[in-house]
């Protein structure tokens, strides 16, 4: 599933909005800035900067998606076990993983090229796409560029994940199905992944 809302940035919070007329805050996404000291000049990142900042009076917005190639899995996965067959389960579980990968990219294509529509005259080879030439990101909860897992949660009422295609969050914020991935979406240009480092106390 897919949501695409309006936002902007309230210092290194992105406000979400009820609706287009952005008087009524829905929820807060909260991103973490870099603050490992550098040797170079490079700006000292967070999410929240590839958002507008709600000061410009610039309409911008954020997007989510959860997809999942899990479903019906553990019944497969038993019957190999059963079978004392692990190389079989082993590769049912990857396969599985690899699907709900793939499933994002394409997702994540058809919502730069149509649903969001910010890079209609997209056309990257395989090899491009790889490389991440594409405009914008789509970080995931726990990955370097967001290690704030609990950000599901957010993502998870916002969007009804549960109640719309059935994928959980454990005490611990993994999602059930395991294969299953989920992540913001970024269309500015300026959006780039990067890793967040070391997280101070302050944080």
């Amino acid at each position: 599933m897919v949501g695409i809302y309006p936002a902007n940035a309230v210092g290194d919070d992105i406000e979400v909005y009820e609706d287009e007329a952005r008087g009524t805050k829905k929820c807060t996404f909260f991103s973490l800035r870099q603050q490992a000291e550098k040797d170079t000049e490079e700006p000292y990142m967070a999410l929240s900067d590839f958002v507008a900042p709600k000061e410009t009076g610039v309409q911008d917005y954020l997007g989510m998606f959860v997809v999942s190639a899990g479903f019906g899995l553990d019944e497969v996965t038993a019957e190999y076990k059963a079978a004392n067959d692990d190389y079989s389960y082993i590769m049912a579980e990857a396969l599985a993983d690899r699907l709900a990968e793939a499933f994002a990219e394409v997702l994540h294509e058809k919502l730069r090229k149509e649903d969001w529509g910010y890079s209609k005259e997209e056309n990257f080879s395989t090899e491009d796409l790889l490389k991440v030439k594409y405009q914008g990101i789509r970080p995931a909860p726990g990955y370097p560029s967001q290690p704030d897992h609990t950000e599901k949660t957010t993502m998870w009422d916002l969007m009804n994940v549960k109640e719309e295609i059935g994928v959980e969050l454990t005490e611990s914020l993994a999602m059930l199905p395991a294969a299953s991935v989920s992540g913001l979406v970024f269309g500015g240009k300026c959006s780039q992944y990067f890793t967040v480092g070391k997280i101070t106390d302050d944080q």
